[in-house]
């Protein structure tokens, strides 16, 4: 299953082909890097006579942009125009927002929140620790759902047959410790959903290990948030406070959210 494919068409419409290339390249700089003509008309298919034209008129616009050379394609500053106006008006950041305040300062630790998109976790926001932490997680990054917290907490949300259309039958590891045996990780997501919370240790980055919980936003769940933390820093007790402190505000946020359901 490819995550990065692009999204279905609704039966009885037809893509317009200009806007499906322009949105393409976008989607392909933005998962596989910055590249020249010639490399993105191979990446994508596409005649390298058509792709010119295509490419300056998104460079005109601002959605590209190009290295000194001028010969290397980037994505430009207007992407980040649209994705800062995505994230002004996402009800879910905004509702999330005291809870990574509460959980950051309560564990001084990296916080993320992460939605479910196609069998990807997408990061919308981020509270960075108080420690020195080196964490490939900016807002925007996008990593397998099987291979972190924020995927597996939300995966546990999910039916059966959900989660293991979701899990792929052939799993990369992104690190040595990615669990890449499909039953294993099913297993993984279904003690989550036991528990209430996942946890992911090394698997999506060494040294690191992450405990996330689901947000119990609408139905089915999308969302999800979770700490990270370097496990040389999980002494004394602190791996379990940190799992309190997810748990605690999981149960209010659920109280929360059951109890506006009832007033409507």
């Amino acid at each position: 299953m490819d995550s990065h494919a692009p999204a279905a068409m609704t039966p009885g419409t037809t893509p317009v082909k200009s806007a499906a290339r322009a949105l393409d390249v976008l989607d392909d700089i933005a998962a596989n890097g910055p590249g020249t003509q010639l490399q993105l008309a191979t990446r994508l298919g596409i005649p390298k006579s058509s792709l010119h034209a295509l490419l300056r008129t998104m460079t005109s616009r601002g959605w590209l942009q190009t290295d000194p050379t001028g010969g290397v394609y980037q994505v430009g500053i207007h992407a980040l125009v649209v994705s800062s106006a995505y994230l002004d008006g996402d009800p879910v950041l905004a509702r999330a927002s005291a809870a990574m305040d509460e959980i950051s300062s309560a564990t001084e630790e990296t916080v993320h929140l992460g939605r479910l998109d196609g069998t990807d976790v997408i990061y919308t926001a981020k509270r960075e620790s108080v420690h020195p932490l080196r964490m490939h997680s900016a807002v925007g990054r996008r990593l397998p759902a099987y291979a972190t917290s924020l995927g597996r907490a939300i995966l546990s949300e999910q039916p059966e047959d959900v989660r293991r259309r979701m899990v792929p039958d052939t799993i990369r590891g992104l690190t040595p410790n990615t669990t890449t045996d499909k039953e294993a990780v099913l297993a993984i997501i279904d003690q989550a959903r036991l528990q209430g919370y996942a946890v992911e240790s090394e698997e999506s980055c060494l040294g690191v290990r992450c405990f996330g919980i689901a947000l119990p936003f609408g139905r089915p769940v999308v969302d999800a948030l979770s700490v990270a933390v370097p496990i040389s820093r999980l002494v004394d007790g602190r791996e379990d406070f940190i799992i309190e402190t997810l748990l605690s505000v999981k149960a209010r946020l659920t109280l929360v959210q059951d109890n506006s359901m009832v007033r409507y």
